[in-house]
C-alpha cells in the first residue's frame, strides 16, 4: 500500500501506521525518520541537512524532498510506504505531487484521521517518553504503562511528559494545525484521494483502510 496519513498530534497516525506495516510490508516513513537516516548515513544530502539541524534552523522544503525521493526508492519501499505527518502545508503536498510522478510512484490513497479534541487531550497529557534518544519508546499513564512507573521497560531510562505534551502547548500544537496542516484534507479532496475515518480506535481506523484498499 502507499498511503498518507494526515491528522492532528494525538490522533494517532503512528498507532495507525505501525500496524497498517504488518499488513503487507509497507514500511512506516515520518521526516523526523528520513533527516535522521540521511544525516547518520552521512549522505551528501545528509550534511547538508545537518548543517541546517546543528543551527537551529529548519531544514528546506526542496532538501527534505531530495531526501524522501531518496528514501522511497530504497528498496524496503517496494511493498509499499506510509507517509507519517507529511506533508505538513499544501506547498510540501504539491512538491511531494511532483516527486511521486517523477519516480513514477501512484498513491492509493490519502487518510484523514477526526478525532476529538478532548480525546487528543487525554491521549497527550497523559503520554509519557523515554529520555534516552536511542529509545524514545512512548508510554501512556492509562492505557498502555510501562511495568515500572516512570521506567522505560525497553532500555531502563527514566519515562518523562514532553514539554510540547501539555495542555497549554497541545492547546498550540492543535491550533497550528487547524491553520496550516488541516488544509491539506480539503487538497487531497478536491484531487479526489481523501479518505476520511471518524474513530478513536487504531483498530477501526486499520480496519476501514484495509476495506478501502480492498475495493
Amino acid at each position: 500500500m502507499k498511503l498518507i496519513l494526515l491528522g492532528a498530534p494525538g490522533a494517532g497516525k503512528g498507532t495507525v501506521a505501525k500496524l497498517l506495516t504488518k499488513i503487507d510490508g509497507s514500511v512506516q516513513i515520518s521526516t523526523g525518520d528520513i533527516l535522521r537516516g540521511a544525516v547518520n548515513a552521512g549522505t551528501d544530502l545528509g550534511k547538508e541537512a545537518k548543517s541546517f539541524m546543528d543551527a537551529g534552523d529548519l531544514v528546506p522544503d526542496a532538501l527534505i524532498m531530495n531526501i524522501m525521493g531518496e528514501r522511497l526508492l530504497e528498496d524496503d519501499c517496494k511493498n509499499g510506504f506510509l507517509l507519517d505527518g507529511f506533508p505538513r502545508i499544501i506547498p510540501q503536498a504539491e512538491a511531494l505531487d511532483v516527486l511521486l510522478e517523477k519516480i513514477g510512484v501512484e498513491l492509493d490513497f490519502v487518510v484523514s484521521l477526526d478525532v476529538p479534541r478532548d480525546v487528543i487531550y487525554d491521549r497527550l497529557t497523559t503520554r509519557r517518553t523515554c529520555e534516552n534518544t536511542k529509545c524514545q519508546a512512548i508510554y501512556n499513564v492509562k492505557s498502555m504503562p510501562s511495568k515500572v512507573e516512570g521506567i522505560c521497560d525497553k532500555c531502563g531510562s527514566k519515562t518523562i511528559q514532553r514539554a510540547d505534551e501539555t495542555v497549554e502547548a497541545i492547546s498550540k500544537r492543535l491550533d497550528t494545525y487547524d491553520e496550516m496542516t488541516a488544509p491539506l484534507a480539503d487538497y487531497y479532496k478536491k484531487k479526489g484521494q481523501i479518505f476520511e475515518v471518524v474513530a478513536t480506535s487504531s483498530d477501526t481506523v486499520v480496519e476501514a483502510v484495509k476495506e478501502k484498499l480492498a475495493k
